[in-house]
């Protein structure tokens, strides 16, 4: 028996089709990549709005109960302070022949009242004159 020498396969050979094939792997690749890292970026940018939205609520709750405290202590000594002078005036008001006027205090501050709304009667449609046929 004769021995043949066998012939290579195009198997190893890079051919036009094989760059073809890795350009559509390459290009498949690189959608599904640039579209992960969309994914993130818009993933971190909600996590970024969130963290900031939290931020801003507890700023604005810090400064309400910074305000609430501090009006918690002024609204006494002014109360303090106006019934004092108050009192030192009564003497000289008495002496110039008024009256003092007596406020009742207020224990709160005054809360805002809605304004009524006025609501205008739905118009009823005008009546349409017949026309009387001609004869």
């Amino acid at each position: 028996m004769a021995v043949t020498k066998k012939k290579s396969t195009a198997a190893n050979e890079t051919n036009l089709r094989h760059v073809w094939l890795a350009g559509l792997g390459l290009l498949a690749l690189t959608r599904r990549e640039a579209l992960a890292t969309v994914r993130r970026a818009i993933g971190g940018v909600d996590a970024l709005k969130q963290r900031a939205e939290r931020t801003v609520t507890e700023a604005q709750a810090n400064v309400r109960d910074g305000i609430e405290t501090v009006r918690g202590q002024v609204e006494p000594k002014v109360a303090q302070f106006s019934a004092e002078v108050e009192s030192r005036l009564a003497p000289v008001l008495v002496k110039l022949g008024l009256k003092p006027r007596v406020k009742a205090q207020r224990k709160t501050h005054k809360t805002t009242t809605k304004k009524a709304i006025r609501r205008t009667p739905a118009r009823k449609p005008a009546k349409r004159a017949t026309r009387k046929a001609r004869s």
